[in-house]
């Protein structure tokens, strides 16, 4: 039930951020989503790290949750202190690496519909913070590329399965 409200909200954030990307929505706006989004995850992160029946799968979950929190609330932060991006870059990378053997272990594990779709979406998003350090650190012109990718990822990784799951649809 978590995961479902969290990406249904990550791919609400991920949506709006990639229309700002593409000149849709000013900078002092996309910050409210960005917060908003950022503290639902962390909400949702300390609840698995520390709830009832935490163990290492939740802690694990938790973390990995993290990594959106923290960029979410990276770029909102980013949109007031008037940073190049750099830094968040550079952590965009790091994710990126992370998401990759993240998306081999669940693929490896999937078993159903959902597993293959979660593990899919763990790829698309490696791909999605390669993206953000290549705009961000190399500074390639790639920002149309990189907003029409995360609108697309936030329908499709974010939006669409939260909503299913929410639904009980997926399972």
């Amino acid at each position: 039930m978590l995961l479902g409200m969290a990406l249904f909200y990550v791919g609400a954030v991920l949506c709006l951020n990639g229309l700002w990307l593409l000149g849709q929505i000013s900078d002092n706006e996309i910050a409210v989503i960005d917060i908003f989004v950022g503290g639902i995850t962390l909400l949702v992160a300390l609840y698995w790290a520390f709830g009832p029946g935490a163990d290492l799968a939740a802690v694990k979950g938790a973390t990995l949750t993290l990594l959106f929190t923290f960029t979410y609330l990276w770029v909102a932060i980013n949109r007031y202190n008037n940073a190049d991006g750099r830094g968040l870059g550079w952590f965009c990378l790091f994710v990126a690496i992370t998401a990759i053997p993240v998306t081999i272990e669940t693929l490896q594990g999937a078993t159903t519909t959902w597993g293959v779709w979660f593990g899919l979406s763990w790829g698309a998003w490696a791909i999605l913070w390669f993206l953000f350090f290549l705009l961000l650190v190399a500074k390639k012109p790639i920002g149309k590329l990189t907003g029409i990718v995360t609108v697309i990822e936030g329908v499709l990784t974010g939006w669409l399965p939260g909503f299913l799951l929410l639904s009980g649809t997926l399972k």
